[in-house]
């Protein structure tokens, strides 16, 4: 495994694990996030700055003097979202061949966005408010059109389990009850004028405080950022703005979207609260699994759906790379950042992403392709793979509806292809970091000397680079706890050695077409293919499969003094649906027979 997937794994392993300070030897979080920072500093300011010296500008450091631009005119200024000129397209073919492909096999109509259909309502409305507050989004949404309930008091009732449960979960950042209100009051008007927007008016939820929205802070889990406005909405909010769909509150994510730590504290599984949701979507997890939202919306770049879906035992939809508009989100990867829906149930996530998939011109990388949930699908003539590892309960449940699977060997790779993450991050980044460096006092000239490769660290000046940034934190103690190694390690990356990265995962990208040609899907293990396919673009749904007490991960048990793991209660366990590229529709819709074949979503946690 080359450095960079090494990387890539254990920032994957980082989302999917609690962070114990006593089990890593006692070392203080803070402290830990700004000794990783010197270290990653040592090897890229210390080159920033020697190359500042070297040409004695700033202009020429920054490419001044290339074809264009005149020497000594400083480059256009950057912020987070500006996007890159290349686009990746996760077709090996190029979009444009994927989209005449498709065309072909299904002809042009089916690019249209289909109409999503609710089932009326029937039986007894519930009389509790927690009964109500835990039906899935597509149910509420059938009791709001039969006019059975209001979105007033469907919000009421989310506001309320919000705010009581919020100091115990830290799933909520900012709970907006005014505009909630409103929102829900124009819903309840428009519906009862006859002007029904479709199966989310009316509907409250929450999106990821990754997401811009006027008038309300957006944080990305970041002190630095607590009250930061961003004036404008992102896209995402804008499309469920006018489905009719009522925003309650901006939900926490990992700080910079890593993990479930964010600036007050720890976002918690509502199944064991001993847990952590993980991340970094960990907000929109515990809300929807609370019952404190309809429905949440989160992003991933590598695993954040995934991973805090599987955790708190929800539905969940990873979609193809380009099919939802990220505009007005933090960028942290232009290849390979997602948004897709969280839900308490897979019939919920279609519904979400029946409405908000498509091309936005906003958002280069979109696409519009097909997507028709089909509750009835024949499995039986679908072509299913099956890894050996894969959860036995899911496959033979999959069985029992009738699919025969396939079983299918390792995954394509290829050396040398890693995504180039920490480049992406450190460009999208950038500006922060300068800031950053400035408003604790770092001396980047005074940085040692990024050393050659097969060279080993100079401990001393590594150290004397650590002490001099610990006493320049304490002018601003919470600085440090800002800081994100991920944005600074990638600065130092030759554009020849990224761009030859980057060939090398077209490879890879051409090779997992290969293996899945004869494939509409398969089934890993959990948490299976989180890295390749945030390579490759393909996607995947979560979904409970039983209900039982989860197994806890490997720890550092041997670590000294290091804690017992904490005793878990059972809650629904999730299996990993992975898709051919925009097969979205399709692993939706088996997902959806699985979950109505097993019933675990009906199982709800109970606290508070």
């Amino acid at each position: 495994m080359n450095p960079e997937d090494l990387l890539a794994q254990l920032e994957f392993d980082l989302e999917t694990a609690d962070f114990d300070d006593e089990a890593h030897g006692g070392i203080d979080r803070r402290q830990f996030m700004l000794m990783s920072l010197i270290a990653a500093a040592a090897t890229t300011f210390g080159a920033e700055a020697a190359r500042a010296q070297t040409t004695g500008a700033a202009g020429a450091v920054s490419g001044a003097g290339t074809q264009g631009q005149q020497q000594g005119t400083p480059p256009t200024p950057l912020g987070n979202g500006e996007e890159p000129a290349l686009q990746f397209q996760p077709y090996p073919g190029g979009t444009g061949a994927i989209m005449e492909k498709l065309a072909k096999q299904r002809g042009r109509t089916a690019f249209d966005r289909a109409t999503f259909a609710v089932q009326p309502w029937q039986g007894a409305v519930p009389t509790n408010p927690d009964d109500i507050a835990f039906l899935p989004a597509h149910r509420l949404s059938a009791l709001i059109k039969a006019r059975k309930i209001t979105s007033v008091q469907l919000t009421d009732i989310y506001l309320n389990r919000i705010k009581r449960l919020n100091p115990t979960l830290l799933c909520a950042v900012t709970i907006m009850e005014d505009s909630a209100r409103a929102e829900a009051a124009k819903a309840d008007a428009e519906i009862k004028a006859g002007k029904y927007r479709g199966p989310l008016h009316g509907l409250p939820y929450g999106v990821k405080d990754l997401f811009a929205t006027k008038g309300v802070p957006t944080t990305w889990g970041a002190k630095d950022f607590e009250t930061r406005i961003i004036d404008e909405d992102a896209e995402i909010v804008v499309r469920l703005r006018e489905a009719g769909a009522v925003l309650i509150a901006k939900l926490a994510t990992g700080l910079f979207a890593q993990n479930d730590q964010w600036f007050r504290g720890r976002t918690n599984n509502p199944w064991n609260l001993v847990q952590g949701s993980s991340g970094s979507s960990a907000g929109p997890a515990s809300a929807t699994a609370a019952g404190c939202v309809a429905f949440g919306i989160g992003t991933e770049t590598q695993g954040s759906i995934v991973s805090p879906s599987l955790r708190c035992g929800l539905s969940a939809l990873r979609p193809t790379f380009g099919r939802v508009s990220r505009r007005g989100g933090m960028t942290l990867a232009w290849s390979m950042d997602r948004v897709g829906p969280i839900c308490r149930t897979i019939e919920d996530c279609a519904m979400v992403f029946n409405t908000v998939h498509g091309v936005d011109e906003k958002d280069p990388s979109t696409v519009m392709a097909p997507f028709h949930f089909d509750r009835a699908l024949k499995l039986s003539t679908l072509r299913v793979g099956v890894d050996s590892n894969a959860p036995k309960e899911l496959v033979d449940q999959l069985k029992a509806l009738g699919i025969t699977p396939k079983e299918i060997g390792a995954r394509p790779t290829v050396p040398g292809s890693g995504s180039g993450l920490n480049v992406e991050y450190a460009a999208a980044f950038d500006e922060y970091v300068q800031r950053k460096a400035k408003e604790i006092g770092l001396d980047l000239t005074k940085l040692p000397e990024p050393r050659a490769p097969g060279t080993p660290p100079d401990t001393a000046a590594l150290r004397a680079a650590a002490a001099a940034a610990t006493a320049a934190a304490a002018a601003n103690p919470m600085a440090p706890a800002d800081w994100n190694p991920r944005f600074v390690t990638g600065r130092t990356v030759r554009a020849f050695d990224f761009l030859q990265q980057q060939r090398r995962r077209y490879m890879l990208v051409a090779k997992w077409g290969e293996f899945m040609k004869d494939l509409d899907m398969f089934v890993g293990n959990p948490q299976a293919d989180v890295g390749p396919n945030a390579q490759t673009g393909h996607p995947c749904v979560v979904v409970p499969y039983k209900f039982d007490v989860p197994q806890q991960g490997p720890a550092n048990r041997n670590a000294p003094n290091a804690p017992p793991p904490p005793e878990l209660k059972a809650q629904p366990i999730c299996g990993v649906i992975v898709g051919a590229l925009f097969n979205d529709d399709l692993i939706l819709s088996v997902a959806h027979q699985l979950q109505e074949h097993n019933k675990v979503h009906l199982k709800h946690p109970q606290f508070g």
